[in-house]
């Protein structure tokens, strides 16, 4: 079948031509300079022609392409050219030359308009020179936005023309007009559009501009960011109308051009939307295929830092969450304009990103028909695979983890367990904690590797220690690898020495009691515990380093005891215990609901306490300790008051060897009870 000829001046031109290609359907595009070829996508079935052409020789054009049809997709304000496109068209079909007697069919794509709610501020001229004439009665600088080519238009006045910056094409020929009016040098701001409202806004203040002169270019032209810019700084809006423009829309165009053609060209979804990782940070550390992604954009959302090293005349807006990304796709679609649409996250899509959250609700959005679009994901290099490069290191045998905004629970724990660990940082506050921590569990033989910045020019990579750690002060992107050469395996089973605690004068539950204990507890993944009467907080400590995902409430009335619990939790690195200090039952109100709960000690409150444990919730776990009679009848005699299950009580008694000369005595120590049980259903 025959191939099409686009004359494009337009976004939409440009945009349909991009969808015959990925169609696969031959066209040839017409611009009228060599800037219009360049932003044009090649692609092998497409040819492109640049240059102006006057009747004849578009009617010449057409005739030797034998096209079966002409979509014209020029600029509403270009009439000539659509007039001559027209006349052209008429003459070779009034000429008889069509074999098939069809004649070349001829299509207008028409700009979708923008009406503004608010007009206040804006003032709306028919022609260019009854703006012009306006222009002269103003003051301040005027912002011209209305093209190079009517440039001459509003220089009559040398008055108007001191005043007067033009924002034109980054092209020779626009340059070349300014210059023939006497614009030049600080009055020429030559960029590709269209621009988001922040990059109209800034331009507005960088040049202290009264009035702005703009054509009706509606959505796709950039229209509405004018207006919200000019609204913004106060400026007021020259709009040079838009000419009367008959035509089709962009779908209406597809539709009928499906019907010659019997295959789908525009697609169910209006909006492609890639989420890519862009790696370390800097342009040079991204993929070829995200940077080839990025540069085919015509939308670009993210955070600040990544959308600086991308190309200015693309559309940017500093969105990278949910809540502000989806609201303004849908208005995006509401243009029913395809676009190209990338959301850029730091380091690799799928490594401790955002990415995978933001994945889920847009398609949900495309399944519930709220969005009609295409999703893909795009990996990046992380910052974790920098680093090991560049240590010549490998990662697949190593602990990661990432402190990146957020707590991270048992870090001392982690990094004992594993030779290699890294560590995601925020900056240099998490560098610090990291070289606290390392030093307060005694792992000062530790070292630490720090990128520091990787992929930017400043980047450095040191090895440090965890002192130097502590006092580092340059801010900025960090991760790093921490090198234990004293791995401790992870123990299957608690049951630490009451050596390895500080004890001083306070009460502790002896080892094996202990360890009975946290047994009846029957503690699983996520628990909440209470260590009620904590005394050194080994109890708490042991439990606290089975899992980092447990976290425990050492509760304690004795600031001596307090004070030891603090330096256990430090020395075990136990950063999921919470120290409270308080008496009981009044500690325990306001904290979270327990999953488990150990009594060591009650300070005379025993049936208080288990009070205040009954009314947080079924389901908990109880275990107490007892060594007078008196308190063993006060737990008997509190149970009957409650609805348990699954009770026991038992006695441990337990013997130490102690050598005396040649001899080696038992020693008892003194028995102990140990009550454990469940809370039954509350009535």
């Amino acid at each position: 079948m025959k191939s099409l000829l686009i004359f494009a001046g337009t976004t939409e031109g440009r945009k349909l031509s991009e969808y015959l290609a990925d169609t696969g359907i031959g066209h040839t595009v017409c611009v009228a300079t060599e800037y219009g070829e360049i932003v044009l996508k090649s692609h092998p079935v497409v040819n492109v022609h640049h240059g102006r052409m006057e009747r004849e020789e578009i009617r010449e054009f057409i005739r030797k392409g034998d096209y079966l049809a002409v979509i014209d997709a020029t600029h509403p304000y270009a009439g000539i050219v659509t007039q001559n496109i027209k006349a052209a068209i008429e003459e070779i079909n009034t000429s008889g030359s069509d074999d098939e007697g069809m004649g070349v069919i001829y299509f207008r794509l028409k700009r979708d308009a923008f009406h503004p709610d608010k007009t206040e501020g804006v003032t709306f001229f028919e022609t260019k020179e009854s703006c012009a004439k306006a222009l002269v009665e103003t003051e301040g600088n005027i912002l011209l936005t209305a093209g190079s080519k009517e440039l001459s238009c509003y220089c009559v006045s040398e008055e108007v023309k001191r005043r007067l910056f033009v924002r034109v094409l980054p092209c020779a020929e626009s340059i070349s007009l300014c210059t023939e009016q006497g614009i030049c040098g600080k009055q020429i701001i030559a960029m590709q559009g269209p621009f988001t409202a922040a990059m109209n806004e800034a331009i507005l203040r960088q040049y202290r501009i009264s009035v702005l002169v703009t054509k009706e270019s509606g959505v796709s032209g950039g229209f509405p960011e004018k207006l919200k810019a000019a609204e913004r700084t106060g400026t007021e809006v020259y709009v040079i109308g838009r000419p009367e423009d008959e035509g089709d829309s962009f779908q209406e165009v597809c539709q009928k051009l499906e019907r010659f053609y019997g295959q789908k060209i525009c697609r169910e979804e209006f909006l492609r939307i890639t989420l890519a990782g862009t790696g370390m940070g800097s342009r040079g550390g991204m993929t070829r295929e995200v940077r080839d992604a990025v540069c085919r954009a015509d939308v670009l959302l993210g955070a600040e830092r990544m959308l600086a090293f991308c190309r200015s005349g693309q559309e940017k807006h500093p969105f990278y969450q949910a809540e502000r990304i989806i609201p303004y796709l849908k208005n995006l679609q509401k243009s029913n304009l395809p676009a190209e649409v990338v959301i850029l996250f730091s380091g690799d899509s799928g490594f401790y990103s955002g990415c995978r959250r933001l994945y889920c609700a847009l398609k949900e959005e495309v399944r519930a028909g709220g969005l009609k679009a295409s999703l893909r994901v795009l990996p990046g290099i992380s910052s974790v695979a920098a680093l090991a490069a560049r240590m010549g290191e490998s990662y697949q045998d190593a602990a990661i983890y990432s402190m990146h905004g957020k707590e991270l629970k048992g870090l001392v724990q982690k990094i004992k367990r594993n030779t290699k660990t890294f560590l995601l940082m925020s900056g240099v506050r998490d560098v610090n904690r990291l070289g606290d921590l390392l030093e307060k569990a005694d792992m000062g033989k530790c070292e630490v590797i720090a990128g520091y910045q990787l992929s930017y020019e400043e980047e450095q990579v040191r090895t440090l220690s965890p002192g130097e750690c502590r006092n580092l002060k340059e801010e900025g992107l960090y991760t790093c690898m921490v090198r234990n050469p004293h791995r401790e395996h992870a123990r299957l089973t608690h049951g630490r020495a009451d050596r390895e605690f500080i004890r001083g004068n306070v009460p502790m539950t002896k080892e094996e009691v202990r360890e009975i204990c946290i047994c009846k507890l029957r503690l699983c993944p996520g628990a909440v515990v209470y260590d009620i009467g904590s005394g050194t907080g080994s109890v708490a400590a042991e439990i606290a380093c089975l899992s980092e995902e447990i976290q425990v409430y050492a509760i304690e009335q004795k600031e001596e005891a307090v004070s030891l619990i603090r330096e256990n939790k430090e020395k075990s690195g136990a950063e999921n215990i919470t120290v409270v200090h308080a008496r009981a039952p009044e500690g325990l109100r306001g904290l979270p609901a327990p999953t488990h709960a150990f009594v060591g000690g009650s300070g005379g409150c025993l049936k208080e306490i288990l009070d205040e444990l009954y009314r947080k919730g079924t389901g908990m776990r109880v275990v107490m300790n007892a060594v007078s009679m008196e308190t063993i009848g006060k737990i008997r005699e509190c149970l009957a008051d409650f609805g348990i299950k699954d009770a026991e009580i038992i006695q441990v008694q337990v013997n130490r060897v102690r050598e005396t000369g040649r001899y080696h005595l038992m020693q008892a120590e003194n028995p102990v009870w140990v009550c454990a049980f469940d809370w039954g259903r509350h009535e």
